[in-house]
This record gives C-alpha cells, structure tokens and sequence, in this order.
C-alpha cells in the first residue's frame, strides 16, 4: 500500500533590499489551522523576521489569524489568482471566460467603494448560476481589498502569489521525477534540492532585484519608513 505523501508549505520573502529569500519549509498533515501556522510564523520571527509589511496567501485556514498574532502590522493580503482559480471550480467550463470577465473590473477597481459596486453588478449578472462563488468573494473580501488602497506598483507585485508559484512548479517536475519518498525527511531533501537548483548561476536573482525597485519604493512611503528601519 502506498502510503500518502505529505503537504510541504514554503514561505518566500522579499527583502528590503528586493532580493527573495527561501525562509524555510514545513511538512504538514492536510488539518493544519491557526496552532500550527503560529509556530511556523513564531519561529519566523524568532529567527530575525522582526517584521513584515505585508503577507500575501492562497486562503489558508488559521493563517491570517496567526499572522496578525506574531506581525500586527502587517496587511494580510489574498491572492487574486486564488480566488479566480478557486472561482472556476464552482463554474461549468464554458462559463470561464465570461466569469473573468465579469470579476475582472472588481480586482483592478481603484477603490474598494468601486469594487463593491463591481461585484454587486456581478452577483446581479451571475449569482443565481453561481452562488457559490458570490459567497466565496463575501467571504475572502476582508482579505482581498487591502491591495486596493494601494499604488499601482505596490499592486502589481502583490494581487498574486505567482513569485511562489513558480518556485513550487519547479518543485512539482522534481517531486514527480522522483515519484515515490519512504519518508518525510526523504521528502523534504528533494524539495530543499530542488530550491538549491533554482538559479546557479544567480542572473535571475538579479533581475528579480531590479523588478522590485518600484515597487520597494511605494511600499516605504506607504508604509511609513518601516522599510528604511529594515536596513538600519
């Protein structure tokens, strides 16, 4: 019998200086909750995460609750790929296209006030269809808007976890080439040697670094100097 394998969860960083940092990784048993994501975030922060501006998640359950506990300043920030991907399961296959569409003008409104009337429009448009995926934006919304108050480069690289996704796609070829592990350590060796792989040669470290600059930039006015006192 083959037995299942375990969830493994990364947290990726962006440093004050807009270079990525692999901050760890962490075996799961599929019902981790708030416990569990505290003492990953706790033992962050133990490590010399002092701070965090803004954390940016899939909709796990217990995670915002535990970022709030360990970081109070930080804005918890849902991915909006996320929430369209999650949108899609509720919706017939022919109905993607339209549903983007429609929730399209609710993500890239410039204010929360015009997102709302957005997504009334589109409960109006979908919501007796789909009430499903009404329900799953009322219920994400605290979470989505955050990125809303924001400047259009501190949007850009925020509204999505694609940084972290791309990093995970290269994980997956390595997890499937290797198909089966005896053991969680087992597991966790593939993936930390898949990371190690990512750029050896460290031109895309340095792309990445250069992308951010906007970006960095906006974020030290908006968020008052915590930036600056970072590289104290």
């Amino acid at each position: 019998m083959t037995l299942p394998q375990p969830p493994i969860y990364l947290a990726l960083a962006v440093t004050v200086e807009g270079t990525r940092d692999i901050l760890g990784l962490w075996a799961g048993d599929g019902g981790e909750g708030a416990k569990f994501w505290l003492q990953v975030l706790t033992e962050l922060k133990n490590r010399g995460v002092a701070d965090a501006c803004m954390v940016v998640c899939d909709g796990l359950k217990g995670l915002p609750d535990a970022i709030g506990e360990v970081w109070p300043e930080a804005v918890v920030q849902t991915c909006v790929i996320h929430l369209l991907r999650a949108s899609f399961r509720y919706a017939g296959r022919q109905h993607w296209d339209a549903i983007a569409k429609a929730l399209r003008p609710v993500y890239t409104a410039p204010t929360e006030a015009a997102a709302r009337a957005r997504f009334a429009e589109f409960v109006e448009a979908w919501g007796d269809r789909y009430p499903a995926i009404a329900r799953l934006w009322e219920q994400a919304w605290a979470e989505f808007v955050p990125f809303l108050a924001f400047d259009t480069e501190i949007r850009t690289v925020v509204c999505s976890t694609n940084a972290i996704e791309s990093v995970n796609a290269r994980i997956r070829r390595a997890v499937r080439a290797r198909g089966h592990f005896p053991n969680e350590a087992a597991a966790l060796k593939c993936v930390y040697l898949a990371i190690m792989s990512l750029d050896p040669t460290g031109q895309g470290r340095r792309r990445w670094t250069m992308r951010w600059k906007p970006a960095l930039n906006a974020f030290d006015i908006a968020f008052e100097g915590r930036l600056s006192a970072g590289r104290k």
